[in-house]
């Protein structure tokens, strides 16, 4: 586990739950209630705080957690803390990976254009790893207590005009793929138990090129949607030209930097970094966000995302009219986009910083060259 957190690009800020630390180390429920709850909780009130809703007006409650689902569950744990109407629609999500997050707001903004009656959506968007930690020796499940930690995000979505100029950013566009018709796609991150019966999330090592196969196929579909049309001619010409060699010549990747002034993407790892990297050409001043959320977070899972726009707005690069792209990737497996347009400038020094911006004690330290 050492030699392969050393390689991860995680800080030694990262996360844990407090069982981790025990001189008798055993994850239990009550540990993986306890995280679960502290996260949500502390987000909850954050978003209710700022945004100055009363719980009441809630009527659409989305939680997701990528592995760990609970008896009674998650949004019930939610509607009975804050005291939802008994009529409020309520999903509940679970084993769909880190991607969640991204589905979670996907799903949301799907619900709301859908039900005129309904106006306000909360998202929450957790993870427990307590029940998840391995305590085996199969290297490819060790990977997982290496780069997951601990982390939470919660949105309030509307579709009430009247509250546009309240809010932070509009949701333009979304795309979801999912590819586990294909076997190896299928397996590439698998719970299962190793030989001796320990429970546990194996990463295979296909996981990095199912993830970059995918997202080729991901793009291919996001691209007409988002892309500028000079950047659609070069990439159809490109295609025209391959089919004409035979596949002797292979289509361009469009320059993505072109439709969005940021990018958030797959948090997963650094080699998912460096892989989606790859596959987009997108250089370091690109994936840095990715970079150093997962130096200083690690693998926050479903919310791994909102700590990198998180960043960007903690470092004031945020502006009215920008166009952000958050990209993730899920068991299963699937690949998400959602594409936001800023509705404001985010602060541009620290003193302006949001007192619940996750990076707000530490964005001075960041970029680091330690990753």
């Amino acid at each position: 586990m050492r030699g392969i957190y050393r390689k991860s690009g995680l800080g030694d800020e990262t996360y844990v739950p407090p069982f981790i630390f025990n001189s008798n180390v055993e994850s239990t429920l009550d540990y993986a209630v306890q995280e679960a709850e502290e996260g949500m909780f502390s987000s909850v009130d954050s978003v209710f705080n700022k945004t100055k809703l009363d719980p009441q007006q809630i009527d659409v409650l989305i939680v997701t957690s990528g592995t760990f689902t609970s008896v009674p569950s998650l949004t019930s744990i939610l509607v009975n803390r804050y005291n939802l109407r008994p009529d409020v629609k309520t999903f509940n999500l679970s084993g769909m990976g880190c991607s969640s997050g991204v589905l979670c707001v996907d799903l949301a903004g799907n619900v709301l254009r859908g039900c005129t009656k309904s106006k306000y959506a909360l998202v929450v968007i957790t993870e427990s790893i307590s029940l998840n930690w391995y305590f085996g020796d199969d290297r490819s499940m060790l990977v997982t207590n290496c780069i997951f930690r601990v982390g939470c995000a919660a949105a309030i979505i509307t579709n009430d005009p009247s509250q546009r100029r309240f809010s932070k950013m509009e949701l333009v566009n979304s795309l979801r793929t999912h590819h586990g018709a294909d076997n190896s796609a299928y397996k590439a991150a698998f719970q299962k138990e190793d030989e001796f019966g320990n429970l546990g999330i194996s990463l295979t090592k296909d996981l990095i090129r199912v993830a970059g196969a995918n997202l080729r196929d991901h793009i291919r579909l996001l691209a007409p949607r988002v892309l500028p049309l000079s950047q659609l001619a070069l990439y159809a010409y490109s295609v025209i030209q391959s089919v004409l060699s035979q596949g002797e010549l292979k289509p361009i990747v469009p320059d993505f930097t072109t439709a969005f002034d940021h990018i958030c993407i797959h948090t997963g790892g650094k080699a998912v970094i460096e892989q989606v990297g790859g596959v987009l050409k997108l250089g370091e001043e690109v994936t840095e966000p990715a970079r150093m959320s997962l130096h200083r977070f690690g693998n926050t899972s479903s919310s791994l995302v909102f700590y990198e726009l998180a960043y960007f707005e903690a470092k004031g690069r945020v502006k009215r009219g920008d166009k952000m792209w958050m990209l993730a990737f899920g068991t299963g497996f699937k690949v998400c986009s959602i594409v936001f347009k800023s509705l404001r400038d985010s602060p541009n020094n620290h003193d302006e910083i949001e007192m619940d911006n996750p990076w707000r004690d530490c964005i001075h330290r960041y970029p680091t060259n330690t990753w």
